[in-house]
């Protein structure tokens, strides 16, 4: 194991994309600085819409070829990045996407009827066995997941943060499935974070711009339960250098992103700032904040 370098991240993901959109400038950052990154992906994004007309035969609901599909762009997404270890949880395509339904609320929910291979559907110690010889062949210092509400509600982003969190908490018991791998207790846990000043903000700018269609309905002082109040947010990193290859990352997921669309109309309007800025909370370690309250390192204080 002396061959890996000084400091090691994993992240754990649901679907393609998810980690370009959250952590994208991150991944770029601790690729350059010579860190071991390794993403695990728990589904191929098989229930996604498909953006691009000419590839609306890959759907689900009618060839069902999009998560092979997704797989290509994660590996573009990933060259841009400069990610070489990207992995699928069990290997590629044992967890189905588990799609999504809007509740009564307005919030992303398990759809009522879900596959038996969905992800969602998944055993808990089973999935998180398939993510423990991971994090004990690798032996992590950082950990970067979801919170308990995946975020923003989605099934499989919940499930994401469960199995990440069960199997964290698995590989650190020395008793625990020794046929797994020499235990490894993983120093720092963060969960990835959308910060409520930054959100709040870039939707002002929208408004007082003029722009009043652009997340129509969306008001800069309404409730998001997406969001995190700056006080709660532990460590910000600053990935101003490296955005235009996040923004290249996301072009990659090309069935999921529209690059002229509202998705992207938050950097257009404001130079790409909210996309270079990726924030998180510490739930595991010691934090090692710097003069202004926050970290600006993931492995601050390892």
């Amino acid at each position: 194991m002396s061959e890996l370098p000084d400091r090691r991240l994993l992240l754990v993901h649901a679907h393609p994309d998810d980690e370009t959109i959250n952590n994208g400038a991150t991944m770029a950052r601790y690729v350059d600085e010579g860190a071991h990154v390794t993403l695990v992906t728990c589904t191929l994004g098989e229930e996604g819409e498909v953006l691009v007309p000419e590839l609306a035969e890959l759907a689900a609901d009618r060839t069902d070829q999009l998560g092979k599909h997704r797989v290509g762009e994660l590996a573009a997404a990933m060259d841009e990045l400069g990610v070489t270890d990207y992995r699928f949880l069990g290997g590629e395509g044992k967890y189905r996407d588990t799609g999504m339904i809007y509740n009564d609320q307005g919030n992303a929910a398990a759809p009522p009827e879900t596959r038996p291979d969905s992800f969602w559907r998944a055993d808990l110690v089973a999935a998180a066995n398939d993510l423990v010889p991971i994090i004990r062949e690798l032996r992590p210092q950082v950990l970067v997941t979801y919170d308990e509400y995946g975020n923003y509600g989605h099934p499989d982003h919940v499930q994401a943060h469960r199995v990440a969190t069960y199997a964290a908490a698995l590989a650190a018991a020395p008793s625990y499935r020794q046929d797994l791998g020499e235990a490894w207790d993983i120093a720092k846990i963060y969960w990835m974070a959308m910060s409520e000043d930054s959100f709040r903000d870039s939707l002002r700018r929208l408004r007082e711009a003029g722009d009043t269609t652009t997340f129509e309905g969306m008001d800069p002082e309404g409730e998001y339960p997406m969001i995190t109040p700056d006080r709660l947010i532990d460590c910000v990193i600053d990935g101003e250098a490296y955005v235009d290859r996040k923004m290249n990352a996301m072009k990659a997921h090309a069935t999921q992103i529209t690059v002229d669309g509202p998705f992207f109309a938050l950097s257009n309007n404001n130079g790409n700032q909210i996309w270079a800025s990726e924030h998180y909370r510490l739930v595991k370690g010691t934090a090692a904040p710097g003069p202004d309250g926050k970290e600006n390192d993931l492995f601050a204080g390892i």
